[in-house]
């Protein structure tokens, strides 16, 4: 769900000013899950953009306000999420902590880092949001470890019907800055795309995991 269409907006286009987003529909991208992407999104990129990760940071801790008052703890999903995570959490004056996708072999054998109380109310930051997969592992890390998960709040999202299953199924409410249609239509505004470009962008859209059949 996204809150605010005027910060979905924003958001589209500060990602493909500072090129945490890229599209390459003619050379498509390979992700780790074997699917070819004419889109591909880092938002690792906004940390090293002082006014891009102050505006982030900002509306998202605005909007976690809005959503879920002052929950007792941040936890950021790692690693992509651990500084924007971190940045939320300082903002609202609250503790932190980062979900692994594995525990470490070795010493505590931690699959959460930092102190969490058990019972602890916990909003769970993520960068980006395709399938959902890996975002609520982390989920289900911290509701072993006796939290209690409040919802997540990420950057963006393809907005895969997947992801909204699975997110569906887990009984996890997800809410966004922006998502692929804003980004679509800021970079139209922007001239970044041509039309059989946007033709592209959008058949992919439909069907990610088989589009790379039909190239």
């Amino acid at each position: 769900m996204i809150l605010d269409s005027e910060t979905a907006k924003n958001t589209a286009a500060l990602l493909l000013q500072i090129n945490a987003i890229k599209l390459r529909p003619e050379n498509p991208f390979s992700w780790a899950s074997g699917w070819k992407s004419p889109i591909y999104c880092d938002n690792r990129i906004i940390l090293s953009h002082p006014e891009a990760r102050k505006y982030v940071s900002k509306q998202m801790a605005e909007q976690l306000t809005t959503l879920y008052n002052k929950p007792d703890a941040i936890a950021g999903v790692a690693t992509g999420a651990i500084g924007m995570g971190l940045m939320v959490a300082e903002i609202l004056d609250l503790p932190f902590v980062y979900v692994r996708p594995e525990a470490k072999s070795h010493g505590r054998q931690n699959k959460i880092e930092g102190q969490l109380e058990n019972g602890a109310r916990v909003v769970v930051i993520e960068d980006l949001i395709s399938t959902g997969n890996s975002s609520l592992k982390a989920v289900e890390a911290l509701n072993e470890h006796g939290a209690q998960v409040m919802g997540m709040l990420a950057i963006f999202t393809y907005g895969f019907d997947t992801a909204s299953k699975n997110f569906s199924q887990a009984n996890t409410s997800l809410h966004t800055l922006s998502h692929y249609e804003a980004l679509i239509a800021q970079a139209i505004d922007s001239g970044r795309i041509e039309k059989d470009q946007l033709n592209t962008l959008q058949e992919w859209r439909k069907n990610p995991a088989q589009w790379k059949q039909t190239l």
